[in-house]
């Protein structure tokens, strides 16, 4: 959360394309940008093959042959297909596609908080009030790799590493349309102030309704986990658990539309990113090209070759191949979330060096400097116990210690070779770009503020529903 409002007060303050890389390049130096543009980049296109592996994951849950020669081959084809077709031709429908997915995720979120309200107190068909049994099986906390309070230490940095920091986003896709967004500074403080809200109702909301319907040392849960496959959600084993024989066909039903949609927006976000990395002169210019529509068909071309490494999961380790998925994403993810916080901390002194008063900004990010730098500490420390149990005795392997580390290598990499390659030296606080674009938005601001005086609009309860959704 603390991050969130740094990366809002960056944005808001000049709400450009991609705000976060390309302050990046303003604050830092060109290698910068470029090196986490890559990373950014190749988070958002590997999510895309994660997804479709989910997609087909989840298509096992139902009454299907699962050793029909089809699965998983041809659905990884055909979503790799509608990808690519609906980035190409039907990106006019994508965001009212989105909206409705958005309005089934918020109702699937909501619904199973309900669920579990009404399933503790004894609604169930074996009239079983559990209230939080599940909360004193065995211990409070499992043990990991080790035992005693070492294993369970080590159980928790699993959680905080892979679960916290893989499923709780958002920051980076709220920023990306800060170019596209009408009355920018508004809209997104708006935006950033509710993220608050919607963490705790889905995010803490639905941790606590997981571990109030299942026990962590479920056997059929714990089952699925470590012999099947990614089809293995809590709130379905916990439905089946409890008798329950129709609902979790609609939860799973509902959990792949949104893993369908949430493939699709990777490969648009992952798309306009290399569309992006092209138009800055980071990589060949044939990625920039547009059709008539304005759509980059060769970055979307370049994304959808990235997907292919769904395929991965036709080999004989199609688990192992998915967890592979899951570190290299992870790993991207906290990075991403480094690079965020470092762009803030030099866009912080920047101001300071300008004389830029921060008081006077629309929305401005809570206990700077020290809350940036709290939260700089904390992700970088992720970073280095990314794959330390590769290093444990017994606990090696090479392909743990890559799948754990290479972005961390990519980004290096990139950042070396660009900084060698341009020879560019890094940006002063003083000689910071903190102006270009700013008497473009403050103009379209006040024009907006302008017309929206002199036109009263009645909003629809459908349109003040989008607006919150979004």
């Amino acid at each position: 959360m603390l991050l969130t409002t740094a990366v809002g007060e960056m944005v808001i303050y000049i709400p450009q394309d991609s705000p976060f890389l390309n302050m990046g390049g303003r604050v830092v130096d060109s290698a910068y940008e470029f090196a986490t543009s890559i990373n950014f980049f190749l988070m958002q296109s590997i999510y895309s093959a994660f997804e479709i592996v989910s997609v087909c994951n989840l298509l096992l849950t139902f009454d299907i042959n699962r050793n029909s020669p089809l699965l998983p081959g041809l659905p990884i084809a055909a979503q790799i297909v509608i990808f690519g077709l609906i980035n190409l031709y039907a990106v006019r429908w994508f965001g009212i596609a989105e909206f409705w997915f958005s309005i089934a995720k918020v109702l699937l979120a909501i619904g199973l908080i309900f669920f579990t309200l009404i399933t503790m107190c004894g609604g169930n068909p074996q009239h079983d009030a559990f209230g939080f049994r599940n909360w004193h099986v065995d211990r409070i906390m499992a043990e990991m790799y080790t035992t005693g309070a070492l294993g369970r230490f080590q159980s928790f940095l699993y959680v905080l590493r892979n679960s916290s920091s893989f499923t709780c986003v958002g920051p980076e896709y709220l920023s990306m349309v800060a170019g596209e967004t009408i009355n920018p500074r508004r809209t997104l403080s708006k935006a950033f102030k509710s993220i608050l809200y919607r963490l705790v109702v889905f995010y803490i909301g639905g941790a606590l309704s997981v571990t109030i319907l299942i026990a962590y040392n479920d056997p059929k849960y714990n089952d699925i986990v470590n012999n099947s496959n990614s089809a293995s959600s809590p709130y379905v084993v916990a439905m089946q658990n409890m008798g329950i024989s129709a609902l979790p066909y609609i939860v799973n039903a509902v959990i792949l539309t949104s893993a369908f949609s949430a493939g699709s927006a990777y490969v648009y976000t992952s798309s306009r990113c290399l569309f992006n990395l092209s138009k800055k002169g980071f990589i060949p210019r044939l990625f920039s090209r547009c059709n008539k529509k304005g759509t980059p068909y060769f970055a979307v071309c370049g994304t959808m070759c990235i997907t292919f490494l769904s395929f991965m999961q036709l080999g004989k380790q199609g688990q192992k191949a998915f967890n592979y998925l899951v570190n290299l994403t992870t790993s991207a993810q906290i990075l991403n979330y480094g690079f965020m916080s470092i762009t803030y901390i030099r866009f912080y002194h920047a101001c300071i060096a300008q004389k830029i008063d921060r008081n006077e900004f629309t929305y401005k990010s809570w206990f700077q400097p020290y809350s940036i730098y709290l939260v700089c500490a904390y992700y970088w420390c992720l970073i280095g116990i990314l794959g330390y149990q590769v290093f444990m005795p017994g606990k090696w392997t090479v392909d743990s210690f890559l799948f754990s580390y290479i972005m961390l290598f990519i980004s290096i990499a990139a950042y070396v070779f660009w900084k060698l390659f341009k020879r560019q030296p890094f940006v002063k606080l003083r000689e910071a770009d903190l102006k270009t674009g700013l008497e473009e938005i403050e103009e379209h601001e006040y024009e907006y503020e302008y017309y929206a005086k002199s036109e009263t609009v009645e909003r629809s309860w459908l349109r003040r529903l989008q607006n919150w959704i979004s």
